[in-house]
């Protein structure tokens, strides 16, 4: 248990490390993407331990913590226009999947089943336990699926920086008056028992949602003001770095490096279609290329919504979007595979 502990710690210190080091380059997403990378490295050296589950929802209970900080009500009066954004998100799912499927079947000569099951953005989840159930390739699946978000999480950062969002390594809340010890105790602790109660009752992502809605409101009403210190934001944000990066622990070294061609091709693809929608979207909603670009990408629910609060973007717009696709995705997908038949 000892030892356990002092291998949970190394690798918290080692992958703060680096999201200080990249905090000091001026990378985008500093704590998030250099904890990452670190963990990454650490798994190929066979250093290290999965994250143990009190620290990842430490992570996701802080981040969202974060997160609803920074919902405004200007973000609130901006609601009203995000039903028909979410329409061409779901246009956007259906053609994402579409045509990464059909680059798979067609040019890398995968299986269809295999194929639409990596192509499927996010809720990863939902569709390891539907390929499990086809009998379908679960490691290429798994490598499909993994290279996407670790790519995503590293590129989008700097993609939404060129597009003019985002606030360079600053944390959120930067130059904001802080919540002091008690306001601070009770966002966290009321956003602990929401999470908790979302969890019972199987809602996705709950402890970051409870979180995120707890300190919305807490923050809205002005009961418990001011943002969390920034060594707590970096902290949360390392430790969702760990969580990301261990998508790559468990994948087999000589599986990952057949597979990667493919899973590039395939994100390459999914990612084009995927802007060209966001593109769509940012004038429909009326918000900014960076907000529909972090919106729209195919990638993990709690990550996407993380990243959308380390590059200062609209947490509201952002949060609402992947929350419907990955609520969709685990309705549809087991009922669409249902009346499929089998390879």
């Amino acid at each position: 248990m000892f030892r356990a502990g002092l291998i949970q710690a190394g690798q918290v210190l080692a992958a703060a490390l680096g999201g200080l080091a990249f905090d000091r380059l001026g990378v985008p997403a500093a704590w998030l993407s250099g904890a990452a990378a670190v963990v990454i490295v650490m798994g190929g050296l066979r250093l290290g331990a999965p994250l143990a589950r009190p620290l990842a929802d430490l992570g996701m209970l802080l981040s969202g913590v974060v997160m609803g900080a920074g919902i405004t009500p200007q973000a609130l009066q901006a609601v009203a226009l995000y039903p028909l954004s979410l329409a061409v998100l779901a246009l956007a799912v259906v053609s994402v999947t579409g045509a990464s499927a059909f680059y798979l079947v067609r040019l890398a000569g995968w299986r269809r089943d295999d194929a639409i099951l990596a192509s499927v953005p996010g809720a990863l989840t939902t569709v390891m336990a539907v390929a499990a159930d086809r009998n379908a390739a679960l490691g290429p699946i798994a490598v499909v699926q993994s290279v996407r978000l670790l790519v995503l999480v590293a590129v989008l950062p700097s993609l939404v920086s060129l597009a003019g969002g985002g606030a360079g390594g600053a944390l959120p809340g930067a130059g904001q008056a802080l919540a002091g010890p008690e306001p601070f105790a009770v966002t966290v602790g009321s956003g602990l028992l929401l999470g908790l109660a979302l969890e019972r009752l199987g809602v996705a992502a709950p402890i970051l949602l409870g979180g995120t809605l707890a300190s919305a409101v807490l923050h809205g009403t002005e009961l418990a003001p001011g943002v969390p210190p920034p060594p707590v934001t970096a902290f949360a944000f390392v430790l969702v770095g760990i969580y990301i990066a261990e998508r790559v622990r468990t994948l087999d070294g000589r599986a990952f490096l057949r597979t990667l061609p493919a899973a590039l091709g395939s994100l390459a693809i999914g990612a084009g279609v995927a802007g060209a929608f966001a593109t769509a979207s940012a004038a429909i909603a009326r918000v900014g290329l960076p907000d529909a670009l972090v919106a729209f990408a195919p990638g993990g629910l709690e990550a996407m919504m993380v990243l959308a609060v380390v590059l200062h973007l609209d947490p509201l717009y952002v949060g609402i979007h992947h929350l419907a696709r990955f609520l969709s995705i685990g309705f549809l997908l087991p009922v669409m595979f249902a009346g499929l038949r089998r390879p």
